[in-house]
């Protein structure tokens, strides 16, 4: 059986056709369309996987056409990824919000651009089948306990299946950041044990589904999708204005999972990813961004996640930087007690730092890159 996805190609120009075809054929059947009223024309007859749409067309362009694809219920769901020769933050906000799931600037790297539609077209099936087991959940019998058991597991599996691979869209867009995510996790579990082991937070760590909070964290740097190449990808150290943009991936990461939300009834998971991507860069002292909330203002969540994330930082190389000792890492978050970090949290750290050592260090030895996101100051 032939299980080849369809891909539109749509650009008005005749050479970016051919580059992504040439670049697409060998894994998917390719339409290449010269227009967005082609496009139209053909949608009515084939209804692709993914549709790859340039912003930049005469007579309609890309964001008009989403906006009517966006309108019509036969289309309403296909992906729109939007490729671009625009660097502007402003453009890529746009295009998200209208609809589109990502960007890619032109000319595109032909690796990079199946990379970015095989995540795309994965995430999309895989929330396809998710609606559909949960639909038939709907359905079953109350008695029939066994059964609802059975698919609860199964639709468990997809939910986790959809949030890894989202946060591999995220290391897909950014190349060098390799491992981030899953050692951000893993310290943060050290962080949440801790937490509920020395019985701080009761009111608050009583009411956490543990497993799900730590799958959700998953996405907190989701809003990097929305950050142009020439900031995410630079290889030296980002100055002012190009921190502010990146400073961005925040604000963007909770647009992102609240869109995903208002699209789909299997959402209860992304709230601990909301808090996570909206406030791990807030500071005690609420020198943070993005909305510089101040000490417990803070959700408990966000105040855990920046020391995990802050010392995964410190601890890992980057293009400019050598990475830093774990000695050398807690004696910095220790010094940012009650102004970066939360006093009781550092406290807490400072209990369980040997257990981020060893789990550091069996990073290094198992060969994870020691890489990091490139925001300045511990981002």
């Amino acid at each position: 059986m032939d299980d080849r996805k369809t891909i539109m190609l749509v650009d008005d120009n005749i050479a970016n056709l051919k580059i992504g075809k040439n670049a697409l054929m060998e894994f998917y059947d390719v339409f290449t369309v010269p227009s967005a009223k082609k496009m139209f024309e053909l949608l009515e007859r084939n209804k692709p996987a993914l549709i790859l749409l340039d912003v930049d067309m005469p007579d309609m362009d890309g964001y008009e056409a989403i906006k009517i694809l966006k309108e019509k219920p036969d289309t309403l769901k296909i992906p729109v990824i939007f490729l671009t020769g625009k660097s502007e933050v402003e453009d890529e906000v746009k295009g998200l919000t209208l609809g589109a799931i990502d960007y890619i600037s032109k000319p595109f790297s032909p690796f990079i651009l199946r990379k970015r539609i095989e995540v795309h077209i994965l995430v999309n099936s895989q929330r396809e089948v998710l609606e559909k087991q949960r639909k038939e959940l709907q359905e079953f019998n109350s008695n029939l306990q066994k059964l609802v058991n059975e698919k609860t597991k199964t639709v468990v599996e997809l939910q986790n299946a959809v949030l890894k691979t989202m946060a591999d869209i995220v290391e897909c867009r950014d190349d060098v950041t390799g491992g981030h995510i899953e050692r951000v996790q893993a310290y943060l579990k050290i962080l949440v044990e801790g937490l509920i082991e020395r019985k701080l937070y009761e009111h608050i760590t009583g009411h956490w589904d543990v497993e799900l909070l730590l799958l959700s964290s998953q996405l907190h740097d989701i809003g990097k999708i929305g950050i142009s190449d020439s900031v995410l990808q630079k290889k030296t150290a980002l100055n002012e204005e190009e921190y502010e943009i990146m400073k961005q991936h925040t604000t963007l990461g909770v647009k992102v999972i609240e869109k995903i939300e208002a699209e789909s009834s299997a959402c209860d998971f992304l709230a601990y990813a909301k808090i996570f991507a909206g406030t791990h860069h807030e500071r005690w002292d609420g020198t943070g961004y993005p909305k510089g909330l101040a000490g417990e203002d803070i959700p408990l969540l966000g105040r855990l996640l920046a020391i995990a994330d802050v010392y995964d930082a410190i601890t890992s190389k980057r293009p400019y930087k050598k990475a830093l000792t774990h000695d050398k890492a807690m004696r910095l978050i220790m010094s940012g007690k009650g102004r970066h970090f939360s006093p009781d949290l550092i406290d807490l750290f400072a209990e369980v730092a040997g257990i981020f050592a060893a789990t550091q260090n069996g990073f290094a030895r198992d060969g994870c890159p020691a890489q990091v996101f490139r925001l300045t100051d511990g981002a």
